[in-house]
């Protein structure tokens, strides 16, 4: 079993900043390859952006390419998603996940637990 609790989210204006944080606790979490969704009223959940176990490899939704930084830290248990050139069409629940695969990890079907999300609200 493993708990995932994000934070970081908030109001930030277009152009701005925030950094997410996912912390996990229960099982090992350099096991795991951890992902970021978000989900905007009325949309379906859509991927962000994931990190392979080590770290060595992640990958970007096209809408977040080149903006957002997906990271890890296996010591302290936690992934992060830097966010930068924030926009208004950002604005969603953000949720961290995490899967036992290494593989279709774009796909919210491959992950094994969630977090509850964390609001970010970007503003014109």
């Amino acid at each position: 079993q493993v708990q995932l609790v994000e934070s970081g989210g908030g109001l930030v204006q277009a152009g701005g900043s925030l950094r997410l944080s996912c912390a996990a606790s229960g099982r090992t979490f350099s096991d795991y390859t951890m992902g970021w969704f978000r989900q905007a009223p009325g949309k379906e959940r859509e991927f962000v952006a994931v990190i392979i176990r080590g770290g060595s490899v992640t990958a970007y939704g096209d809408s977040v390419k080149g903006r957002f930084t997906i990271s890890r830290d296996n010591a302290k248990k936690t992934a992060y998603l830097q966010m930068n050139v924030l926009k208004p069409e950002d604005t969603a629940v953000y949720y961290c996940a995490a899967s036992s695969r290494t593989y279709n990890v774009r796909n919210l079907g491959s992950y094994d637990y969630w977090g509850q999300g964390t609001q970010v609200t970007v503003s014109s």
